[in-house]
């Protein structure tokens, strides 16, 4: 797992309650200490101005901060794009002990805001480290328990791409996230030293979260995004601690979701939880082991949409060729703006019942060229495969949680042109046979009429698809006369694609073909 967000200290009044929704606006001082880079990046549409106060601690991830003569010199030769992070260089230079390492900045800001306030009623902290995500970088100090012979092409920084380098690599990678999340263990423990100090346990809530796991070697995958989200990705670490009931060491088995947090904060601080939020407070889970949902649903803005009901899980692909839509009235990516080619035919979204009658840019988003459809839609049974190692074919149970996630969609205000996107009606339900339908046109259906001849692999078909995405339309055509000659009465193999890719693909650019090509082989 990896953790992304560590620990959350509240601290409300025995002297009174209040009665609002927004803290910061009823009386709660609110303090964000985070080095979360991403947060004053565009796409962190000034989500840490909404804080009465906050600090942001510099230095993770390639953070555009320190600056060395390489890294001009790299912009200069226009070098910055490729397998070198100058700006983390840039930065690891300056990081050169553990007090300027972001996460212990981080971690010391919250810890003198607990010293100051400790004995203060009515405020929020929320201590956020981006440890311990990639890169796994740390002191010498944190390797020693983890020394290791190590001779490989990685260092701390895996890519997000299948797993190639060997077992080696992949215990060397454990090893170097094993240091950091020791690094973690040793901050955290000093919140909790802190809250034993000033007996905090009495009148202060702690949430100790996460956002997303990761992936080391499982599923033969580095890292997330890429790929569907499997458990190590999508089951993440919760622990809270309520001082109303003061439950401790016990585990509660129900289904949570990060979405369940801000109503929990709310009522905690005795406030009213808007009726358009669909989180629901865990104080009963916490005091009394109580079911808050049947089924949840995960996954990312252009992948899968996922389901659970904590046994089953079920990943619908996108439809192929379906569009995709962004609603926002904030138009950034995460590290850009959007540009002026995707800002061409805005229209006006009507408004969502969240959105307070206010309208919103209703923007079609662009395709990646590692489609999620690569992977088709799948079907797990945790209890009796808890690794995800083997997708079923049971389309009862596929049509069962298909109709679930169309209820939970509709309740959300998923568009038309959204449920769409999964093959979802507009209205009514879906059948076995709307199921099997959509099921065919996840990989039959996509062989291209002048090559259905050809028996395929899947994998090679994704591949074929990637290969549509560069090549004009006349070479595409010479192309699939050269498969047809390669292939013979053989199936369409994952190595004959690759082959072609070296005979059709210009040379400048085959680099960026074979990338998102093996991305796109890769269908578990």
């Amino acid at each position: 797992m990896e953790p992304a967000q560590l620990s959350i200290v509240l601290k409300y009044s025995l002297k009174g309650d209040v009665e609002d929704e927004s803290l910061k606006k009823h009386g709660i001082f609110t303090y964000l200490s985070t080095d979360h880079g991403h947060y004053w990046e565009d796409g962190g549409a000034t989500y840490h101005g909404r804080y009465s106060a906050f600090s942001l601690n510099r230095g993770q991830e390639g953070d555009r901060w320190q600056v060395n003569r390489e890294l001009v010199d790299a912009v200069h030769n226009n070098a910055l794009i490729g397998r070198t992070n100058y700006f983390d260089k840039a930065n690891r230079k300056f990081l050169n002990c553990e007090e300027r390492m972001p996460q212990a900045v981080t971690f010391q800001a919250g810890l003198d805001f607990l010293e100051k306030n400790h004995d203060e009623d009515n405020w929020f902290l929320q201590i956020e480290t981006f440890d311990p995500h990639e890169p796994f970088f740390t002191q010498p100090e944190y390797k020693k328990a983890f020394a290791h012979e190590y001779d490989g092409p990685l260092k701390d920084w895996p890519p997000y791409y299948p797993v190639t380098e060997g077992e080696d690599s992949v215990r060397h990678m454990r090893m170097e996230y094993a240091a950091l999340i020791t690094m973690c263990d040793r901050y955290l423990g000093k919140v909790l030293d802190k809250m034993d100090e000033y007996n905090l346990w009495e009148d202060t809530m702690l949430i100790v979260n996460t956002d997303h796991g990761f992936l080391l070697g499982e599923h033969g995958w580095w890292a997330k995004t890429v790929m569907p989200y499997y458990e190590e990705i999508s089951r993440t670490p919760l622990f809270v601690y309520d001082p109303r009931s003061k439950v401790c060491a016990q585990r509660r088995s129900q289904l949570t979701q990060t979405i369940d947090l801000a109503p929990t904060i709310l009522e905690f601080f005795g406030q009213e939880i808007p009726e358009s939020m669909e989180g629901k407070s865990l104080r009963s889970v916490i005091e009394r082991g109580e079911k808050i949902h049947d089924y949840v649903i995960f996954g990312d803005h252009a992948a899968h949409c996922n389901i659970t009901d904590g046994n089953w899980v079920y990943m619908k692909a996108p439809v192929d060729g379906a569009p995709n839509y962004e609603y926002t009235l904030m138009p950034t990516h995460m590290g850009a703006r959007f540009g002026v080619d995707e800002l061409q035919d805005v229209q006006l979204q009507e408004p969502f019942a969240f959105t307070k009658g206010c309208r919103t840019m209703k923007i079609r988003a662009r395709e990646s060229l590692n489609s999620p459809v690569n992977f088709g839609s799948k079907l797990f049974c945790l209890a009796e495969d808890p690794k995800q190692e083997h997708s079923i074919d049971n389309i009862a149970k596929e049509t069962e949680l298909a109709n679930e996630m169309i209820r939970i969609m509709r309740e959300n205000e998923s568009t038309p042109e959204r449920l769409a996107r999964f093959g979802f009606p507009a209205e009514g339900q879906v059948t076995e046979e709307d199921m099997l339908r959509l099921r065919k046109g996840e990989f039959e259906d996509r062989i291209p009429d002048s090559l259905k001849e050809l028996k395929w692999e899947k994998g090679a078909l994704n591949m074929y698809y990637v290969m549509v995405r560069f090549v004009p339309q006349g070479m595409m055509e010479r192309a699939g006369t050269a498969l047809k000659e390669l292939a013979g009465e053989q199936a369409v193999s994952v190595q004959m694609m690759l082959q072609l890719i070296g005979q059709a693909i210009p040379q400048e650019h085959q680099p960026m073909v074979y990338y998102f090509s093996v991305l796109a082989s890769r269908t578990e």
